[in-house]
């Protein structure tokens, strides 16, 4: 990655962390109220069964009552779990879930461990985003975990990044291992993208 680019991703992260530290607990709220219907109605209309979210952070949009409902409804929840290696091992969610701080203080299941490929099964991917621009190219946090995931997968399913409203950007710097997603969830809408995968 060129510098360039390194520090522009740098700045644009930072600007949005900050940005997000600045809602309100009522904003919060009716963010995550927002993703969850969201979620809902995309769930629905692909006709998920099986798919992968993760946990919110308290800056994120949230994302657990989805999970909650998700897993009331019968859907097969993944939930991510980092790993030194810059993997992802998942675990199904339950509705007595267990959460314990993981690796970068994210909160992350307890529970029975499956391995990186266990994701190839689902029918729809739901992962964290720090910025969407309008071609589907992400603008993750800086590690690669999901970068790496969608990369790895034979048959990708669609993948829809979780951001709020004003997150949604004309461009985001980009690099040749960043990932497109199909589309973006907000708390008010659901924007099909449909990039190409790379």
């Amino acid at each position: 990655m060129s510098d360039a680019i390194a520090d522009a991703k740098r700045a644009l992260r930072a600007e949005l962390r900050e940005r997000r530290q600045l809602l309100t607990p009522h904003a919060r709220e009716a963010a995550a109220a927002g993703i969850r219907a969201q979620l809902d109605a995309l769930v629905d209309r692909l006709g998920a069964t099986s798919m992968s979210c993760f946990l919110s952070t308290t800056t994120e949009p949230g994302t657990r009552e989805f999970v909650a409902a998700a897993v009331e409804r019968g859907i097969r929840v993944l939930l991510p779990v980092t790993r030194a290696d810059g993997l992802l091992d998942w675990s199904v969610a339950t509705p007595d879930l267990d959460i314990a701080e993981g690796m970068f203080g994210l909160p992350e299941p307890v529970g029975e461990l499956l391995g990186p490929i266990a994701v190839n099964d689902v029918d729809l991917l739901v992962i964290p985003a720090a910025a969407v621009d309008r071609r589907g190219m992400r603008l993750g946090w800086g590690r690669g975990y999901f970068d790496k995931t969608i990369g790895s997968m034979d048959r990708c399913p669609p993948v829809y990044a979780v951001v709020f409203d004003t997150e949604v950007v004309d461009e985001v710097p980009s690099d040749v291992h960043d990932q497109p997603v199909t589309g973006v969830v907000t708390p008010t809408q659901t924007i099909v993208l449909a990039p190409v995968r790379r």
